[in-house]
């Protein structure tokens, strides 16, 4: 499946992004989705995972709250909608799927090319 993640920009501190992620090439909502951020000198980290059908999802314990992913299988979409966002949310947000039904943090197989987000302070 190929991933093309969009959204990202420059928003103030306390402001809301939405991130999208259009898949194409094979069925989509036969994958888990995630959402994972790698911020300047730091590793990559997991943000946001949901299930085939959205009724799951999971949420990295500092964007619980803030964050919420969602998809639309008709559309071959998932989203990442921040809301409060923090200087420290600044990061290149990446969208990944991963076969099976886990709703995890790790096993991805396919990665998008990820989109910028800065927030300022």
């Amino acid at each position: 499946v190929q991933l093309q993640a969009s959204g990202g920009g420059l928003v103030q501190a306390g402001g809301s992004l939405r991130l999208s992620c259009a898949a194409s090439g094979r069925t989509f909502s036969r994958f888990v989705m995630g959402w994972f951020r790698q911020a300047p000198g730091k590793e990559r980290e997991f943000v946001a995972a949901i299930s085939w059908s959205g009724s799951s999802t999971y949420y990295e314990d500092s964007v619980k709250g803030r964050f919420t992913i969602s998809r639309d299988n008709a559309r071959n979409t998932v989203y990442l909608q921040m809301n409060s966002l923090k200087p420290d949310d600044t990061a290149i947000y990446y969208c990944a799927a991963r076969s099976g039904m886990a709703v995890v943090r790790t096993g991805y197989d396919y990665w998008g090319q990820g989109t910028l987000v800065t927030v300022s302070s």
